[in-house]
């Protein structure tokens, strides 16, 4: 089946109308592109570090929809002008052209899995996707199975094969665990895996926190052992007490360069003395903030390593 893909361009301050109309004539997934700078929240939930150029001059933006095979074309943009005929009495819509494509039938949330196969992060910890299956493996190798569904978090980024060698290193069987900003749960399963006495993990996005659950249970980690919440470390005291103080042995946070430096100042307060902290998801460029952040929030550094362009810094409180 193919799909008939319409293209609106309109104004960015008239989006928000634009997609009402559009969800009461029964559309879904659209897909706006504009000119409007991101928010900080809106950053730190999207996991972005480095952000594209926008022209914030142009305040032009594109809609973009899908018509299932066999809706009439024509019937429909005459509804969509006619919409548009009212809103113009509101905002400006811009210029209204609406462009028709076609495009070939694709399971969007899910045909990137052609393309997550099983992978070896080192000597004997292995990443295999929950539908793949494994060959080439010995008795000694530590599976984690995953499947992330539209949570952050395969294993196959440097920024977490270097939490997971950091993890290696400091994790034992008296380990408390804090993974901040958990993801897909891969870090609090790899760090299970290794023997932790319990993981407590947090995320701000609650999809994460579902996607995390089903990971563990595939990877048979009770739920005596794992607990995982939404919410904000760093300036949510609800969750802050929920998460506990001077608690964990270590801590992994495999995030961005800008969160991690306001979160340098909170998580020792939730550190047992002499506590690992394994920050990651460090663009190489931005090493230098945080591990000034890192100093001066009272850490002393054990370890900087490196891969490709992502930095990890490993600090004791």
């Amino acid at each position: 089946m193919k799909w008939t893909k319409l293209t609106l361009k309109t104004m960015s301050e008239a989006e928000e109308l634009i997609s009402n109309m559009l969800t009461d004539l029964g559309f879904e997934g659209i897909e706006i592109v504009d000119n409007v700078p991101i928010t900080e929240e809106e950053k730190k939930a999207m996991f972005i570090d480095i952000l594209p150029e926008v022209d914030e001059e142009d305040k032009t933006a594109a809609i973009s929809f899908y018509l299932n095979e066999g809706e009439d074309v024509e019937e429909t943009i005459a509804k969509i002008q006619e919409g548009l005929d009212e809103l113009a009495e509101f905002v400006d819509v811009g210029s209204r052209k609406i462009m028709v494509s076609e495009t070939e039938d694709v399971d969007w949330i899910n045909n990137w899995k052609e393309f997550f196969k099983p992978f070896r992060v080192d000597d004997n910890i292995v990443i295999k996707p929950t539908w793949e299956p494994l060959n080439n493996v010995s008795n000694k190798d530590l599976i984690i199975e995953i499947d992330p569904g539209t949570a952050f978090g395969t294993g196959a980024h440097e920024t977490t094969k270097l939490c997971i060698s950091g993890l290696k290193k400091y994790v034992n069987s008296e380990t408390k665990l804090l993974d901040v900003g958990c993801g897909s749960g891969i870090l609090s399963i790899i760090g299970a895996k290794l023997g932790a006495f319990s993981v407590f993990g947090t995320d701000i996005d609650p999809n994460a926190v579902k996607a995390a659950y089903e990971n563990a249970k595939v990877n048979h980690i009770s739920d005596d052992v794992l607990t995982i919440i939404s919410g904000d470390i760093i300036c949510d005291e609800g969750i802050q007490k929920q998460v506990g103080f001077e608690c964990y042995d270590v801590v992994a946070a495999n995030i961005l360069a800008d969160v991690i430096i306001p979160l340098s100042a909170e998580i020792g307060k939730h550190m047992k003395p002499g506590g690992v902290f394994i920050s990651s998801g460090i663009i190489n460029m931005k090493k230098e903030q945080v591990k000034e952040a890192i100093l001066k929030n009272g850490f002393q550094i054990l370890e900087i390593n490196e891969m490709g362009d992502w930095v990890s810094i490993v600090a004791q409180k």
